[in-house]
């Protein structure tokens, strides 16, 4: 059946821009995570929840960036070799020694703090070694392969912002500043939940009409990616009484509650009612495809995001705008996933007013074609594309060979 009114008014109304939504989320939401000090060994994935300022320069000290010799830079001829007398040596871990004569070289390890004195090290490749020295070739630069006291972070300027979520170079940075725990964001506490009397839990035999459920466990898997604690809520049934009681009760305990399914405009669609019975609405259907039918809102004081029944559906509006929510209850700083542009294999034409997400492969040419089965209930659309093409409210038509924004698949994970 055609569907005949126009699908940015059908159901009642506008739907409401991307942007709009997003903006609403970081104008209504605050972080509801107290904090916790945790040792470095645990901290990979968790906020930071104060800016790590450093107490120390880094490096500490001057030091050779290379195996060398320390040298003074106007001691060098500038077109021809120089011979200079080698004065001691200084390995990384040993006290710098006493200041370095000038018309001398000191041999030096990388590491090793730097002589008082000297200001450039030329490396031990491009130096020979003969019975009255070390012959030193011209063209080095003043200050070669010196790395100065503070150059990484000096001492008193912040090394890492609160609402960082800490990753592994992270944790580096912080061990590197002389620091063994760090004070982060308690992880959120998040009740997932699939609606649907037509959903079956595996490994039970399906029987006539039902389906596995997915969600859940795809939602609990980005969560877990992202240090929640997931509670599982399990398949709430097409029963508007249920509905509204299991949603009250997750969230007198949860930070955030998550479902999917059940909030279109069917008669068996329950989860919006339900916020507007017990909370209330922030809004509900967004002008994204695939993901119209989302809705947000709260019960008491406890925020409820309800996602897209369909599998795509559901990971594309969770990154969207679960991603933006889940990070401002956590004290995250919120970062959109990084488009790069690349050049599209195929034409492709939409409505005005609405982003749209195309799941693409990318070949070795580094062409994107679209791939060939684009439904919202298609998991190996999610499992096989490489990227989430993504095409702005004011296009209209995409022409084959245009350079479109992409996602990488591979950062809509966590």
């Amino acid at each position: 059946m055609a569907q005949l009114s126009d699908d940015c008014f059908a159901f009642g109304g506008a739907l409401l821009p991307l942007a709009e939504a997003q903006a609403r989320i970081a104008g209504l939401y605050a972080c509801v995570a107290t904090t916790e000090p945790v040792t470095l060994a645990d901290a990979v994935g968790r906020v930071l929840a104060a800016d790590a300022i450093a107490t120390i320069d880094l490096p500490p000290q001057t030091n050779s960036a290379v195996d060398g010799y320390a040298v003074y830079f106007d001691d060098l001829a500038r077109d021809a070799p120089t011979l200079l007398p080698v004065d001691g040596r200084t390995a990384a871990g040993q006290a710098p020694g006493t200041p370095l004569p000038r018309g001398r070289a000191r041999r030096i390890f990388t590491g090793a703090v730097m002589p008082p004195g000297p200001d450039t090290v030329m490396m031990q490749e491009d130096c020979e070694i003969t019975g009255a020295g070390v012959v030193v070739q011209p063209g080095i630069r003043r200050g070669a392969n010196r790395r100065e006291a503070g150059e990484d972070v000096p001492r008193g300027a912040v090394a890492l912002p609160a609402g960082r979520r800490l990753m592994p170079p992270d944790i580096g940075l912080i061990a590197a500043l002389g620091h063994h725990q760090v004070d982060v964001r308690q992880a959120l506490k998040v009740a997932v939940f699939s609606t649907g009397d037509e959903l079956t839990d595996p490994p039970a035999p399906l029987t006539p009409g039902h389906v596995y459920d997915a969600n859940r466990f795809m939602l609990s898997a980005l969560l877990h990616r992202l240090g929640a604690r997931v509670a599982d809520g399990g398949i709430l049934p097409d029963e508007p009484d249920a509905t509204r009681d299991a949603l009250a009760d997750a969230a007198a305990w949860a930070d955030l509650v998550i479902t999917s399914g059940g909030v279109s405009t069917g008669e068996e669609d329950h989860v919006r009612a339900a916020i507007e019975a017990a909370g209330t609405l922030t809004f509900w259907r967004v002008a994204i495809k695939p993901g119209r039918p989302v809705a947000l809102g709260a019960i008491g004081r406890t925020p409820l995001l309800g996602l897209p029944g369909n599998p795509v559906a559901a990971l594309i509006t969770f990154t969207a705008i679960g991603r933006p929510l889940f990070d401002r209850l956590s004290g995250a700083i919120y970062t959109p996933p990084p488009r790069y542009g690349i050049a599209s294999g195929f034409a492709y034409k939409k409505k005005a007013g609405r982003r749209e997400y195309v799941r693409v492969q990318i070949g070795a040419d580094g062409v994107a074609r679209r791939y060939p089965k684009d439904g919202a209930g298609v998991l190996t659309s999610l499992t096989e594309s490489d990227a989430l093409m993504e095409l702005p409210e004011d296009m209209t038509a995409l022409s084959a060979g245009e350079v479109a924004p992409c996602i990488p698949m591979g950062l809509l994970h966590g």
